[in-house]
């Protein structure tokens, strides 16, 4: 008896699929169980489709490429459906793909079809349902787990969600991650009653007849359904492995871009006959977990390098001044690499002093990295030659301007220029010289907690024009201050301006407790708090280290630098309270200095009782220093200085010049556009005069504030110091 005489007795059908031509032929019985006359026919793959369910056809076509993947062989039932759409039977059909001679990728898939009486129920063991709520659950399942995968950003983030999957119907009871490094596998992941390093096979050799080693060596799937088969199959890895508690088992290869990088073994407590639908699911899985693996392999890299590039361009230990306490932040943007422009540096001078330097290089690529790396050098070097702060930065942006080369295939230049805040700290003096490149001012903090923008003269950005000045400013830090250095994306980040970037800064500053020397500490532990304070105002937390929930913010590098001179006792206690002092200069050739000046009195009279008394204060002070500019040859050095405890406290503010001539009381005119100083400081101030100096005059006011309950204010102290 012929096999298609035989097949037919039985009700059995043969059908062969060319994936080259798409041809499907079907044997007389086949195309009887397919809804077409009982005889040999040959179809387009289109009317083939035709005869079968549209969701059915899709999963046959899944089980068919998952069959040529793994070389066993697909399975699946089919509605067979009139040109209506009615089903008219289910077919059951079993086929194998085979490979064709002419064609390295193409494929014959020969296989029968025989018909099933009714829809089974599904089970692990016979097979799920062609529809129904398993499907379903199975496409909500893979769903959830690609995007918990794809959003895994490290490994351990990966295996912990892999650990986590509940499969529909046949969930894993223990999971283990395999992975390749050269000739060796190990276990990197692993879920289960044994612990990673307590595992047979934590570590092994590739040739190690083990499911693992074969999988990964073949690049093709290993299902055990018993004991039985993985005894038979590996009696090695049996015997050491004595995994009594399973009765089933899976590994998948781990495969990206037709790379086996692992392989992922999944172990059940009952039996898993391991249908197409399932090893459809374990397959999706293992595709998934490779992808994630591998993106979280490279990040992991990048960032390993990134960071490590970072560290070497910035200082190899915390900071060491005496008489200082320092601390430091350096936060990269959140793209790419990681790396960037701003960096800082620590050097101690020929002179014994030290200088801090904090900078920010145009861009954040690689190129501002390497820019700023040779930058730092240059700026170290220059230093350590005992050049003053304005040669250190006239050197420097010689050195950036020569920087610029070729970018690209068509020969253009792409010049990059740079911000820098150059200090050479004298301790011991409190001075600090400072001379500034485009960069934001630093910002004070008074012992009383007050935070002051110091302004300071600066010059054009580094590598702009190479021969450019950079004057130096000398401000001077008192005991128990707070200086602050950073770059502008720890003020513009978050779509901030610079003014409201500072207001920022300033809430934190005034927020952190002053430094109190009298409480026994050193007063590192509350400086270190503040900066990563100033931090997280701008990321949210965990600050430096890793992302927090304000990730998208990391627009931006932040570098910061903090010093605060030490004192022997800050007495901020009941009754007493520090004093708030500034000092500016404002020389004949820069006259719009004042505006600074009346933005600082504001900022020390922030929390003044009386607003009007704010802007008679504001008034006088404009006068004053206007008086100095324009009646005399020198300069105008401002001292601000408030004293006493809040509501009864007394701003005193001096302006001292080299003239001296004494002003003049005088009686302008209604239509007058002068003379009417000594008028205001009449009027205004609760205490004013002029003392003559050696070489030169002071003139002064004083003013009381008020208590908030309306007391009257405290008698005022004798004219003069």
């Amino acid at each position: 008896m012929r096999t298609e005489d035989l097949l037919a007795a039985i009700a059995t059908g043969l059908w062969r699929w060319d994936s080259v031509s798409g041809a499907v032929s079907y044997d007389a019985e086949a195309a009887r169980l397919v809804g077409l006359p009982a005889e040999a026919v040959t179809l387009p793959v289109a009317a083939a489709r035709a005869c079968f369910h549209p969701v059915d056809w899709l999963e046959i076509k899944g089980m068919v490429q998952l069959a040529v993947a793994e070389g066993t062989l697909a399975e699946a039932r089919l509605r067979v459906v009139d040109e209506k759409g009615t089903v008219l039977r289910t077919v059951r059909t079993r086929s194998r793909p085979i490979a064709r001679g002419d064609s390295e990728d193409g494929h014959y898939l020969l296989g029968i079809l025989q018909e099933v009486p009714e829809p089974l129920p599904g089970t692990s063991a016979a097979g799920p349902p062609i529809t129904g709520d398993w499907r379903r659950n199975r496409e909500a399942f893979l769903l959830d787990a690609g995007r918990a995968l794809a959003e895994a950003m490290s490994t351990a983030e990966v295996l912990r969600v892999a650990a986590g999957l509940s499969m529909p119907g046949f969930s894993p009871e223990g999971l283990a991650v395999f992975g390749l490094r050269g000739e060796r596998i190990s276990v990197i992941g692993h879920h289960g009653p044994r612990a990673g390093t307590d595992h047979p096979f934590h570590d092994m050799a590739l040739d190690t007849d083990c499911p693992a080693a074969e999988v990964i060596r073949t690049g093709r799937a290993v299902y055990l359904p018993t004991p039985d088969d993985y005894r038979g199959r590996f009696p090695t890895a049996w015997s050491l492995g004595r995994p009594r508690r399973r009765r089933s088992w899976a590994f998948l290869p781990l495969i990206v871009a037709g790379r086996t990088i692992g392989a992922w073994m999944a172990g059940f407590a009952h039996p898993v006959s391991f249908s197409p639908d399932e090893r459809s699911v374990l397959t999706t899985i293992a595709r998934m977990l490779a992808q994630a693996l591998s993106r979280a392999a490279l990040q992991e890299t990048e960032r390993e390098l990134s960071d490590g590039l970072q560290r070497s361009m910035l200082p190899a230990g915390k900071p060491d001044i005496p008489g200082l306490t320092v601390a430091a932040r350096y936060v990269p943007t959140g793209g790419g690499l990681q790396v960037g422009g701003d960096w800082y540096d620590v050097i101690g001078l020929p002179s014994g002093r030290t200088a801090l330097v904090i900078g920010d290089v145009q861009g954040h690529d690689v190129r501002a990295a390497g820019i700023m790396g040779q930058l730092r050098i240059a700026v170290r070097a220059y230093a350590s030659e005992g050049h003053h702060p304005d040669a250190v930065l006239s050197r420097a942006s010689r050195f950036l301007a020569g920087l610029a080369e070729p970018d690209g295939p068509d020969g253009r230049y792409d010049p990059r220029f740079a911000t820098c805040l150059y200090m050479e700290v004298d301790p011991v003096a409190g001075t600090l010289d400072i001379a500034r490149a485009g960069h934001p001012d630093p910002a004070v903090r008074l012992a009383d907690g007050t935070m002051m923008i110091r302004p300071t003269a600066g010059g054009l950005p580094l590598g702009i024009v190479p021969d450019t000045d950079y004057p130096t400013t000398r401000v001077v830090l008192e005991p128990g201050e707070t200086l602050l250095m950073c770059t502008d994306g720890l003020i513009e980040t978050g779509g901030h301006d610079l003014e409201t970037g500072w207001a920022r800064i300033r809430e934190v500053f005034e927020r952190a407790t002053p430094y109190d020397r009298a409480g026994g500490s050193d007063g590192s532990d509350d400086l270190e708090a503040l900066a990563e304070s100033l931090v997280q105002a701008v990321h949210g937390p965990p600050s430096h280290h890793s992302t927090g929930p304000l990730a998208d913010r990391r627009e931006d590098d932040i570098a910061l630098l903090l010093i605060r001179r030490d004192a022997e006792v800050c007495l901020v206690g009941p009754g007493t309270a520090p004093v708030r002092r500034t000092a500016v200069t404002v020389a004949q050739a820069e006259p719009e200095r004042i505006a600074g000046v009346r933005r600082q009195l504001r900022e020390m009279l922030h929390d003044w009782a009386d607003p009007d008394q704010v802007e008679s204060a504001v008034l006088m002070l404009s006068e004053m220093v206007t008086n100095v500019l324009v009646h005399t040859d020198g300069d105008a050095l401002l001292v601000a200085e408030v004293s006493g405890v809040r509501g009864a406290r007394r701003l005193r503010l001096d302006v001292a010049d080299s003239s001296d001539e004494l002003p003049h009381r005088r009686r302008p005119g209604e239509l007058a556009s002068s003379g009417r100083g000594l008028l205001l400081m009449e009027m205004l101030a609760d205490n004013w005069g002029v003392d003559p100096r050696g070489d030169g005059k002071c003139i002064w006011y004083e003013l009381y504030e008020a208590s908030p309950d309306g007391a009257a204010p405290p008698p005022p102290p004798p004219a003069g110091r």
